[in-house]
């Protein structure tokens, strides 16, 4: 499959009938292809409404979550993002169509390597790829404007809602299991923390250390 206008047209009504309305969310995803990011016998089912598997036991997350937890972070073309979890890299390049700056991080040094190449053909300058545990986030560069976590956690991980900016907003999915998560949002005031719930969510545990490839 081709990513024609048909194709488009068809991958854009999927993500609206799922909730998916923000214009600009919406036009980042119309201008980044999926397919770009999925290998193999996989690639096919790219324009789907469905996660994929992708190298290292990880998956690239179906479009109308990325959909929905871009919309959450209700990014300004000012923002400084930090992405804890690159995976394929398909999230990192819409938000680098939304933000000034993206950052992102993940455990697997195969997966950050892919990613980078990507992006450099895709030729989206500002997106800055770091192999580290994210779940301690990337201090020297904080505070971040907002912060999207791409993995469960039990709770939101103190050191990234350190790294968050007053007025920040920081959307992740957290639970004790694979099986029960939500998707929350965390907006930082300048008396604390607000804690939103948008939808039940299942994505890949948050795990600490460097993975092995």
């Amino acid at each position: 499959m081709t990513y024609d206008a048909a194709t488009k047209m068809q991958f854009l009504y999927q993500l609206r009938s799922k909730g998916v309305t923000d214009a600009r969310v919406l036009t980042a995803m119309e201008k980044i292809d999926r397919a770009a990011f999925v290998k193999g016998l996989f690639a096919e089912r790219a324009y789907e409404d469905m996660p994929l598997p992708i190298a290292c036991g990880q998956t690239i997350s179906q479009p109308s979550v990325v959909g929905l937890m871009t919309q959450a972070l209700n990014i300004t073309p000012r923002d400084k993002v930090l992405e804890v979890g690159t995976g394929s890299g398909y999230q990192a390049a819409i938000l680098s169509k939304l933000a000034r700056r993206v950052y992102t991080v993940d455990r697997f040094k195969g997966l950050v390597q892919s990613a980078k190449r990507i992006f450099e053909e895709q030729d989206l300058s500002n997106i800055t790829t770091f192999t580290a545990d994210g779940s301690h986030g990337l201090p020297d560069q904080s505070p971040f404007d907002r912060i999207l976590v791409t993995a469960a956690a039990e709770d939101p991980p103190g050191p990234l809602l350190a790294q968050l900016r007053v007025g920040g907003i920081m959307v992740l999915p957290v639970g004790q299991s694979d099986t029960v998560q939500s998707l929350i949002r965390v907006t930082r005031t300048e008396t604390g923390l607000e804690y939103d719930e948008i939808r039940p969510v299942r994505f890949v545990p948050l795990l600490e250390g460097l993975g092995q490839e």
